[in-house]
């Protein structure tokens, strides 16, 4: 399909580099400088015969299976009990459906590699970030205007995508389709979104600067993007983050409770959030999955979740025990269907306070009758650690003295991260000691087995560098760790771990390898022996490319070099079908 910004213009834009730069790959084509931020933008409206329906998917080519189109319908609209009336924002998430193809694969995943642990991309779903405008109109038979703009991505770039809706929805409403395709050609000439760089994104005649972070980055830090004065007439805004939420906002109703909710998330409990409308469900929902941060919260989580989700039976039967997932809801529906749920978190309108939250008790999951119980925490759940009093003291001055919430949610992004990384610490000194020596590494056998991870080792050592090393607080950290050790998140960070590990024990393999005469070894053996070796170092070197081995380019070089000088030291023959043969 012709696209905007089509191939001439963004290779116009794309600075001059070398061949592999991601500029360069991404000017190949129309609509692939596009596919790197967005998988298409919807129009969803209001039709009285058929309900909410996908009026426009743009660009015209994009994919969408009748299911996911379903699930968009329904996740773009608030619940009509929600009564927003004027202007709302949201996000959902849902499941792609399972067999289809991903072009641009693997440059995305290069990009995906530079990335924060809880930044990374979940190929198996979407993000929809919602606009939705809800305003009286006589001349419709309803009396209402209802429409919703969505943008539908695998980012997690929520507040990048949130800023980017609030300069484009409101004018979209007024002027319709034409409008909607100069947005997406704009988006169509970004550069890709390449971590650790400072990009500049032109929409509609304003410019949105933003840094996406990198693993590398210190966890906590975030490079300031200055708001440059600009040369030519355009308006420019800095973005300070492109993902994180308003964190001291979001748990202001739950403000005594945090450091239990910090457990909940941490152990993958199942939770739901009960909320009266889905920007709030879905911040709540967003604002949990980020206490465990620099962890990633391996398990589903559904920001905005209604009884017409296609995963709807799955999550609420009784057959079985409530899945570790966090939900956003809205609907009253939801607190009969979900009673059975061990954890759930109530909230009324999020307001920040202006006087310090009253004391508030944990409640009992049986007083949870009605979506009209008082908001609050409800749950039997008994936290491991003792209660951390200084951080409430702390909010509720900056409460009382009226401290802005960015400040407040920057106090409480910190207690998070020292929290949560008290509590890893011990199990990534664990971790690396199960790796094995590097004088264990030799070139002639294949690379050593990482050691088993035991349980028991692991609690042993807790007792000389446990998280008392980094924390003030007491209570039972074994029980915590014991378990953690049973949940998703434990999983999913180990087999991370794990992979890491592996992949530097390869990388080192590789180098002993390069440090090895392997032509004075090949003249020692038989043909049979060298063409073996050949193939081996072939198939080595195919590895850290399609593996992205941790190996310098250097010893990659390097190890080309050795390949031909024993091929070259064979018969002609030999060298003849050595040359031609790929692996």
């Amino acid at each position: 399909e012709p696209g905007p910004g089509g191939a001439g213009a963004a290779a116009e834009d794309a600075a001059p580099a070398e061949p592999e730069s991601p500029d360069q790959c991404l000017s190949l084509l129309p609509w692939d400088r596009f596919s790197a931020w967005l998988h298409c933008v919807c129009v969803v409206g209001f039709d009285l015969e058929l309900g909410q329906a996908v009026e426009v998917i743009y660009p015209p080519h994009s994919k969408l299976t009748d299911k996911e189109k379903t699930n968009i319908c329904y996740l773009s609209f608030p619940d009509s009990n929600s009564g927003c009336i004027g202007d709302t924002q949201f996000c959902f998430r849902f499941r792609r459906s399972p067999g289809r193809k991903v072009s641009l694969c693997c440059f995305l995943d290069q990009l995906d590699r530079d990335l924060p642990v809880y930044l990374k991309k979940d190929s198996a779903y979407y993000y929809g970030y919602v606009y939705f405008r809800q305003v009286r109109d006589k001349s419709l038979k309803r009396g209402y205007f209802q429409k919703s703009l969505v943008l539908i991505s695998k980012l997690p770039y929520v507040h990048l995508f949130r800023t980017m809706l609030k300069q484009i929805a409101p004018e979209y409403f007024e002027k319709s389709e034409a409008f909607l395709e100069a947005v997406c050609s704009d988006v169509d000439r970004w550069p890709p979104p390449v971590p650790g760089k400072v990009l500049q994104l032109p929409i509609m005649g304003v410019i949105m600067k933003l840094r996406i972070p990198t693993y590398r980055d210190k966890p906590g830090t975030t490079p300031i993007v200055q708001n440059m004065h600009q040369a030519d007439a355009q308006i420019s805004m800095a973005l300070p983050t492109v993902h994180e939420v308003d964190l001291f906002r979001c748990f202001c109703p739950v403000f005594f409770h945090i450091q239990m909710l910090w457990e909940l998330v941490l152990l993958g409990e199942p939770l739901v959030v009960m909320a009266p409308s889905p920007s709030e469900s879905s911040e709540t929902v967003l604002a949990l999955v980020s206490c465990i941060s620099p962890l990633k919260y391996c398990s589903d989580f559904r920001p905005y979740f209604t009884i017409h989700d296609s995963e709807f039976k799955e999550y609420t039967t009784r057959t079985q025990a409530p899945p570790s997932v966090i939900l956003g809801v809205t609907n009253p529906f939801f607190a009969k269907t979900l009673q059975h749920w061990p954890h759930i978190i109530r909230i009324g309108d999020i307001k920040l306070p202006g006087e310090v939250p009253k004391q508030v008790k944990v409640k009992k999951l049986k007083n949870l009758k009605t979506l009209d119980s008082k908001p609050g925490v409800y749950t039997s759940y008994k936290p491991y650690l003792n209660k951390d009093e200084e951080i409430v003291k702390q909010l509720q001055k900056g409460v009382q003295q009226k401290r802005p919430t960015e400040a407040q949610s920057v106090i409480l992004r910190r207690y998070f991260l020292e929290l949560t990384e008290s509590f890893i610490i011990p199990l990534e000194r664990y971790v690396a000691s199960l790796m094995p020596l590097q004088k264990c590494i030799s070139p002639w056998k294949s690379p050593p087995q990482l050691r088993q991870f035991s349980q028991d080792d692991f609690m042993k050592t807790l007792e000389k560098a446990g998280p008392q090393l980094t924390s003030g607080l007491k209570g039972d950290w074994i029980g915590l760790y014991r378990h953690f050790l049973k949940s998703p998140n434990f999983d999913g960070w180990f087999r991370s771990r794990q992979k890491e590990m592996t992949q530097k024990l390869e990388a080192l393999h590789l180098e002993a390898l390069c440090n090895e005469n392997l032509v004075f070894w090949s003249q020692k053996h038989t043909e049979v022996e060298t063409v073996d070796l050949v193939l081996k170092l072939k198939n080595k070197l195919l590895q850290a490319d399609r593996e992205h081995l941790p190996v310098k380019t250097d010893t990659l070089k390097k190890l080309q070099t050795h390949i031909n000088d024993i091929i070259l030291a064979l018969p002609d023959d030999l060298q003849d079908i050595l040359l031609k043969t790929g692996t």
